[in-house]
């Protein structure tokens, strides 16, 4: 079984170690103490509360059929003649965008701005990281 201490449990979750306290303090994630006392969070567990809370409804899920959306701010624009670079930080995460530069003005993009990196891909490479532990 794998168990996440709060922090990192906070960390894959993309809140603060507070936030996720409280989340299990109000009966909404659970969680056990290891052999040291700290609370942790078992790896199933964090798991359905995540699907949980991507299962919320979103406004805007009648609108298109991609269901990968990062909101974050705007980092940077480049642009030239025809095209356009955005980059977006959206929590831990930096994603990166190439755009017509016509697009980018249409939204308005620019540093500082709220936006919202929608993925829709047919090829994802998914790694094993090393996190939490396993007993």
């Amino acid at each position: 079984m794998t168990v996440f201490p709060i922090g990192e449990a906070a960390e894959l979750l993309g809140v603060s170690p507070d936030t996720v306290r409280r989340w299990v303090d109000a009966g909404r994630l659970a969680a056990t103490r290891d052999e040291h006392g700290r609370r942790v969070i078992d790896g199933v567990d964090l798991a359905a509360f995540v699907r949980a809370q991507a299962a919320e409804p979103d406004e805007r899920a009648d609108t298109s059929s991609a269901r990968n959306r990062l909101r974050g701010i705007v980092t940077a624009v480049v642009k030239d003649t025809v095209m356009a670079q955005v980059d977006i930080q959206a929590g831990p995460f930096r994603v990166v965008s190439l755009m017509s530069r016509e697009a980018v003005d249409e939204l308005d993009l620019r540093v500082g701005s709220v936006a919202v990196a929608v993925i829709k891909s047919t090829t994802v490479v998914v790694e094993r990281a090393s996190r939490g532990r396993t007993g």
